[in-house]
């Protein structure tokens, strides 16, 4: 038998609806950014953080009390919202903004910060960053403004509810490494964290009859108006083509004429 958990853990997870990452991505006709008029979906690394969550659920039992999940986006964002809940997660909040333009993950922080205000969870869990801008920031900014402990790119994750602690296994050059938190923390998951189960035709339809919250920045008090303008955006150069040789002194005289020998 299970001892009592020293409290019931609340679980909040941030998502981001991003472009799908089997897109094609392209640069628009103004060179403002790219193409958004494409499949979207859910944060891969955010997914893997919402099935982390699950498990966490599935292995503590009656520990887990409650998962919320959240985006800070567009009205189509509440998609993902669904996604989540389908996943296993029990409530989702939408705090709605225009398409465009994006915030920046320093808004984005501060904007969760307010919302862990609000649900007071003890555990933060989302993905060490999003596939569209590769800032990989807003966890540690989140961590930063809380005052909280945190562990980044988690490959590994355990609970101990009765102590209080989270143990990390994350991948570091030399190998592996782990951290030690107390809660409340902050955990941002990385790829071989787990690998995100697929959403039944079932728990899709449960999706839809539970709660979604909308609320804006207004109602948290955040200012999430870019600081940064992006001026110009446009594709790498195209790759030139090789050329083959007959012989190793042809290439040496190739790479003399190209000036790299």
């Amino acid at each position: 038998m299970r001892p009592s958990p020293a409290r019931l853990l609340n679980i909040l997870v941030p998502v981001k609806r991003s472009i799908d990452y089997a897109v094609k991505i392209r640069v628009n006709q103004a060179q403002t950014g790219v193409e958004t008029n494409v499949k979207h979906s859910m944060n891969p690394f955010d997914e893997i953080a919402v099935e982390e969550a699950v498990r966490l659920r599935e292995r503590l039992k009656d520990a887990v009390k409650n998962i919320t999940v959240v985006t800070i986006g567009p009205t189509k964002a509440s998609e993902v919202l669904r996604t989540a809940l389908a996943m296993g997660a029990d409530k989702a909040i939408h705090v709605e903004i225009p398409e465009t333009p994006g915030p920046e993950p320093l808004g984005i922080a501060k904007a969760l910060k307010e919302v862990v205000g609000r649900e007071k969870p003890d555990l933060v869990i989302l993905g060490k960053q999003a596939i569209d801008d590769d800032a990989g920031q807003t966890g540690q900014m989140l961590a930063g403004l809380l005052g909280w402990s945190q562990a980044t790119f988690a490959s590994k994750v355990d609970v101990d509810e009765v102590k209080g602690v989270v143990t990390v296994t994350r991948e570091v050059d030399g190998g592996l490494q782990k951290v030690e938190c107390k809660l409340p923390t902050i955990v941002t998951t990385d790829l071989r964290l787990n690998e995100p189960r697929y959403t039944s035709l079932p728990n899709i339809m449960k999706a839809k009859k539970k709660p979604l919250e909308k609320l804006t920045p207004q109602d948290l008090n955040v200012d999430l108006t870019p600081r940064l303008e992006t001026v110009k955006v446009t594709e790498p150069p195209k790759r030139q083509g090789g050329s083959k040789v007959e012989s190793v002194a042809e290439l040496v005289e190739k790479l003399k004429e190209a000036g790299v020998a």
